[in-house]
């Protein structure tokens, strides 16, 4: 290999977004003081023989901040649907009125909202070791490459800093936001 090493940064760059993308989904399904849909997206339905995701069995809406509903198209999978809303852990307890589930947001007591920015700092790490991971695995390939020039090595080292730094940033706005919003009252 000569000096025309070209590390694939935007495969770098793919790995840590996506690193990112987790996180977001991860922060998404904590439940704040706020009704989203988001926080019933991961609740899978046992449906026609196979597990679906309840967005494919239902209009998912958020009429008011504290209100959560779900209208299951097929009248036959209600319960399973309520089912499936009581066991998935989010702590909320569905009232139904005909084929529509009803899904209150209680308040967050402070020790809550506590434990709930806890996890969400927890999530954020997780983000940030993997986008580490991403950077090691590129300075590995770099440190591996043959007849890379100093300057060489230097550009692309400097060039995965910059990469890593940028997404680790965005990790910690986005956990600043999140703990702001679970805070909120």
């Amino acid at each position: 290999m000569s000096d025309d090493f070209e590390l694939d940064t935007d495969d770098l760059e793919r790995r840590m977004d996506g690193a990112l993308t987790s996180l977001r989904h991860e922060f998404a399904s904590l439940r704040t003081g706020r009704a989203s849909a988001s926080i019933v997206e991961p609740i899978v339905v046992e449906a026609y023989g196979s597990m679906t995701p309840i967005n494919q069995v239902g209009t998912i809406n958020v009429p008011e901040p504290r209100m959560v509903t779900v209208n299951v198209w097929d009248k036959g999978l209600v319960g399973k649907v309520e089912k499936a809303i009581r066991e998935s852990g989010l702590g909320i307890n569905p009232q139904t009125n005909g084929t529509i589930i009803m899904l209150p947001i209680p308040e967050l007591n402070e020790e809550r909202r506590r434990e709930l920015t806890k996890v969400a700092a927890q999530y954020a790490e997780h983000a940030r070791v993997a986008i580490r991971n991403v950077r090691r695995d590129g300075m590995d390939k770099l440190k591996k490459a043959q007849g890379v020039s100093e300057d060489d090595q230097k550009f692309w080292h400097d060039e995965i800093q910059e990469l890593t730094d940028r997404h680790i940033a965005l990790v910690d706005k986005a956990l600043e936001g999140k703990q702001a919003e679970i805070m909120q009252v």
